[in-house]
């Protein structure tokens, strides 16, 4: 099996839909996607200088938002967990157990560098773009070109 096809495989895992959607199907992510950007913008979460505040210890506010996303995270998997709950196309959701690895410690190192330096996390990097902030458009690019770096390199890296 060629690397490709590992990959190909490795996307479509056990928890992959095997439901195919339509363009107009995948509207709700856009929706979705839409209103998450709006509580972003409106917590103030994609706000730079709330983030450098967090990473300079000045404020609670971004500490709070993360501690609370962990608790509801870690409720969601133990609820999943316990009443073996379905995913809404009826399919079982499996939660793989994580192995842990010296490199997550300097991937985790080198995420909240670029996150400290620019003032931007991936996840609300659209809603950045979104509010205006262009220039976080260069951000965007270059946390697409390090994924790609990661992808060419992971081989050679401990792991």
């Amino acid at each position: 099996m060629s690397n490709l096809e590992n990959k190909n495989t490795d996307s479509e895992g056990i928890n992959a839909s095997h439901k195919k959607e339509t363009a107009f199907a995948n509207l709700k992510y856009l929706i979705v996607g839409i209103f998450f950007g709006i509580v972003f913008v409106k917590a103030e979460i994609i706000s730079w200088f709330r983030i450098q505040e967090m990473f300079h210890f000045q404020s609670f506010h971004m500490y709070g938002v993360i501690g609370c996303a962990v608790v509801v995270g870690l409720i969601s998997v133990q609820l999943i967990k316990k009443f073996n709950i379905k995913t809404l196309n009826g399919e079982k959701i499996e939660i793989q157990p994580k192995t842990f690895s010296k490199g997550q410690i300097y991937g985790g190192l080198m995420f909240g560098f670029g996150w400290a330096i620019t003032g931007a996390c991936p996840g609300p990097l659209f809603a950045q773009i979104g509010t205006g902030a262009t220039v976080i458009v260069v951000t965007l690019v270059s946390a697409i070109a390090g994924t790609w770096v990661y992808g060419l390199i992971k081989d050679k890296l401990p792991h």
